[in-house]
């Protein structure tokens, strides 16, 4: 019989991890083995005590087997983390692959296996987790009983393992990953989430599948809760797979077996290597920045692949006639693209619903900004130039405010989670230092300006994902922080998020693809009218 619970909360991990270093939480016996063959795997540890130590932990794409390639050499099953080492210089740092095939976040806790490579890790060092491949599988059965609870929320299934014969409780992916992190800071190093590779396998339109709606997702999830760097090997991987093609993504894999779509030859495990080693330059962890070969210095840091719209190719817009009330409209790329690569945003296609002899329609949105940079750029200055009393404001913001503040790949426009005083240094590419704010400082000061001016301001939650609509809620904190902000400043909120993705329902999937100009973000012209619409229906309501 099941029964769920809450489980503890992200705090009482922390302390509890704090205080016992090693020990488990309740309910996740150290001793339970889930497979006792496995338990029995001998595991590298550092070379060298005096150095710090890079440790990975996962599953068999990180590690495989005995990590000698089923003795068929580089067809055989081979793990990222065994080409990784050759990224990085052994005289300055150990590179540590304590991944164990079959195992998920939860039985690579359960098993044992965490203990033991927690006691090695101390302060300085880095610690990379890849889980996600094994999570999927049944929670409770007689063969590995290792899934477990999809999400990241703390909800826990009670459970008598068949495997095991012990009585169990079983959390969350995300719970499992939260876990991770609050017991390598506490031993004081620095936890690092990666998404799980993708796998050998294509979506309808060609395309490598991708796991934004799962683990990649939730890994993302997770990164930016605990404010953790994070690598996306999911979508950078597939990225490569795709520009290379059907024909040679199969030769990444093991030919002998052609079936497999799971775990990558030596071919394959170099390139996702590489990858993770883009990530990790992004990062600009000092420890391992400095500790690369020069073997990693042809790899290139990878990038948000989010363009930042050059400022000085965009014309200002102006109120067309002065004596009028204008609506002014600010924003992102998904509000104001101007057809860059067919992108077209939502705000170039709303004056039509508006009588232009009673009302100015300026759209002030540029892509790549944040409600962070809109503001340290100056644009928000730009807009309050034109304001004045009896004008409205419509703001969306949101697409590039997540992320992780310090993260290079972020190019600067991540701002801070909630709506709370707080701040955090950020170093600028000229050294200066910035003091961001948390998303709702920023919405709110949006808010406080314009009605100083005796205007009036409309919060919009962002437009969703292309990807993400069908599967659950998407910007679900954004849109919570714009409600509060709106609440307590004296402004209105539509919820744009989910009025789209209603429409979007109403459409269906193959309709909704052939709104978008790319993978997952901006629309074109057919999708900016369709969005248009949504923005006046959520208006009105």
């Amino acid at each position: 019989m099941k029964s769920y619970q809450k489980a503890l909360g992200c705090a009482a991990i922390l302390m509890f991890v704090g205080a016992a270093g090693a020990q488990s939480p309740v309910g996740l016996p150290v001793a339970v083995n889930t497979d006792p063959a496995r338990a029995q795997v001998v595991l590298p540890e550092p070379a060298n005590a005096a150095l710090p130590s890079l440790i990975l932990i996962g599953d068999s794409t990180v590690r495989n087997g005995h990590d000698d390639g089923q003795g068929k050499g580089a067809e055989g099953q081979w793990g990222w983390g065994n080409p990784i080492a050759a990224y990085f210089d052994p005289a300055k740092i150990n590179v540590v692959n304590r991944a164990v095939g079959g195992l998920s976040s939860r039985t690579y806790l359960t098993s044992g296996h965490w203990e033991r490579t927690q006691a090695l890790i101390k302060p300085g060092d880095v610690v990379i987790m890849q889980f996600g491949h094994n999570d999927g599988s049944a929670v409770n059965d007689t063969s590995r009983a290792r899934g477990t609870i999809k999400g990241t929320g703390d909800e826990t299934q009670e459970i008598d393992n068949q495997l095991t014969g012990k009585h169990e409780t079983v959390h969350s992916y995300g719970w499992y990953l939260r876990y991770f992190v609050a017991a390598v800071r506490a031993r004081g190093a620095t936890p690092v989430i990666a998404s799980p590779i993708p796998r050998k396998s294509w979506d309808a339109n060609g395309k490598i599948a991708r796991n934004r709606a799962d683990y990649a997702g939730w890994a993302a999830e997770v990164a930016h809760q605990q404010n953790v760097g994070f690598i996306d090997l999911n979508e950078n991987v597939a990225r490569q797979y795709d520009a290379l093609g059907h024909d040679a993504v199969m030769k990444l894999f093991p030919l002998v077996t052609p079936d497999e779509h799971v775990h990558t030859n030596m071919a394959g495990a170099e390139l996702n290597a590489r990858t993770v080693v883009a990530g990790i330059k992004a990062l600009r962890l000092p420890v391992l920045a400095g500790a690369l070969s020069p073997r990693a210095a042809a790899i290139a840091a990878a990038e948000d692949e989010r363009p930042v719209v050059d400022a000085s190719r965009v014309q200002g817009e102006q109120p067309r006639d002065a004596k009028l009330p204008s609506i002014f409209i600010v924003g992102d790329s998904t509000v104001k693209s101007g057809g860059a690569n067919g992108a077209i945003g939502w705000g170039e296609r709303i004056a039509p619903y508006f009588d232009t002899s009673k009302v100015n329609v300026v759209n002030h949105a540029i892509g790549g900004r944040s409600s962070r940079t809109f503001l340290i750029e100056g644009r928000w200055d730009r807009v309050m130039s034109q304001l004045k009393a009896g004008d409205v404001v419509l703001i969306q913001f949101g697409h590039n405010d997540g992320g992780r503040i310090g993260d290079p790949a972020m190019k600067n426009r991540a701002s801070g989670r909630g709506t709370g005083p707080e701040m955090v240094e950020d170093t600028r590419p000229d050294g200066s230092k910035e003091q961001v704010h948390t998303f709702g400082w920023y919405m709110a000061k949006y808010v406080a300006d314009a009605k100083a001016r005796g205007a009036a301001v409309v919060l919009l939650s962002p437009v969703p994902h292309r990807d993400v609509w069908e599967q659950h809620r998407d910007f679900a904190s954004f849109a919570e922080w714009d409600r509060e902000v709106a609440t307590r400043g004296g402004a209105q909120f539509a919820d744009l998020t989910l009025a789209v993705s209603d429409g979007y329902r109403q459409l269906g999937a193959p309709a909704v693809n052939a709104l978008f100009s790319d993978a997952r973000t901006h629309t074109n012209d057919a999708g900016a009218r369709f969005n248009a619409q949504r923005v006046i229906a959520a208006l009105k309501g």
